[in-house]
């Protein structure tokens, strides 16, 4: 049903025979997004007003977020429309329950590993046997803690998880109060450069890609908004790629951290990734047993045709110009 602020649009619009990029009648009156320093491109979309510009009639509303799980509750309670996480987040949050579409993929970042203070003793997985670990449950972090500790043998009832969020994670970590943390950038690289923090189990193959999402019901509602803001994220995409130095300027007054650190969480970074593919399907779906074997998702959920449902390429397909 349109609202009478939908319907003042399009008379407008008609009155003086105005021609927009996208069609008023699907395009809310506030559009709702989250940022985060984990996803450099949000910035980017957010400090040039692409949107905004995009989008004169719709007013942009940003809501910041700490990780994944953040991102997620805030999508499913409706504070934005737009969700800003890692893959598996995303996934998790499908298996149990909520109806969410994967619409865009906003970069291949390895943006997590399991960190130790600089003086510790523990020297591999295997001695994190009987530790205490830091994560922040439900986000990419936690879940490639459970992936790595399973290439040890290890699982989740031989380490003591401590679920912090990320930047309690770090204090945590800093002060001694765990022997690990399961980082995020830019307080990852920020623990590396700062106090001198070892990276002690990384693995790429475990970070899952940085995807934005939206609600099923909104996207029925409103493909064109679908449209607009992808088409702003791949500008910001492009402008990520032609200026780097710029982009760690940003990062680090954004996220108010030495530009060194922004620097670190950049260069781990590839921002040739756009449409969803079968690609990211199946790198999910190697990934995804452990949310199963873990009693992550709710008994007989089928991790794999939720992972086919949650993609959803047809917005991306339609607007990125190779």
């Amino acid at each position: 049903m349109q609202n009478s602020g939908f319907k003042t649009k399009i008379l407008t619009a008609i009155a003086f025979g105005l021609v927009s990029q996208y069609s008023l009648a699907a395009l809310p009156d506030t559009l709702k997004l989250d940022y985060a320093y984990y996803t450099p491109t949000s910035l980017v979309v957010k400090e040039q007003k692409l949107l905004e510009k995009a989008l004169p009639n719709t007013q942009i509303k940003w809501v910041f977020s700490q990780g994944s799980n953040r991102s997620l509750e805030y999508l499913n309670s409706g504070s934005v429309d737009f969700s800003s996480t890692a893959g598996l987040a995303a996934v998790l949050s499908r298996a149990n329950g909520s109806p969410i579409k994967t619409v865009y993929i906003q970069s291949q970042p390895e943006w997590t590993a399991l960190l130790v203070a600089k003086n510790s003793p523990i020297k591999s997985l295997k001695d994190l046997k009987g530790k205490k670990i830091a994560a922040t449950k439900g986000t990419d972090p936690f879940l490639f803690t459970l992936q790595a500790l399973e290439t040890a043998g290890l699982n989740k009832k031989d380490v003591q998880l401590v679920h912090l969020q990320h930047p309690d994670g770090k204090t945590a970590l800093e002060r001694g109060q765990v022997d690990a943390w399961a980082g995020l950038d830019p307080l990852m690289a920020s623990a590396q450069v700062q106090s001198g923090a070892k990276l002690l189990y990384r693995n790429v193959g475990f970070n899952s890609y940085s995807v934005l999402s939206t609600k099923e019901q909104f996207a029925s509602q409103s493909p064109e908004a679908i449209e607009a803001v992808i088409k702003a994220y791949e500008q910001a995409r492009k402008w990520a790629k032609a200026n780097p130095a710029k982009l760690a300027e940003l990062l680090a007054r954004e996220s108010k951290l030495p530009i060194a650190v922004a620097k670190l969480q950049l260069s781990r970074t590839n921002f040739e990734q756009n449409i969803p593919t079968v690609k990211h399907i199946n790198a999910l779906k190697k990934s995804g047993t452990i949310l199963t074997e873990e009693d992550l998702v709710r008994k007989g959920t089928n991790v794999n045709q939720v992972i086919d449902q949650l993609f959803d390429a047809k917005y991306a397909n339609k607007v990125v110009k190779k």
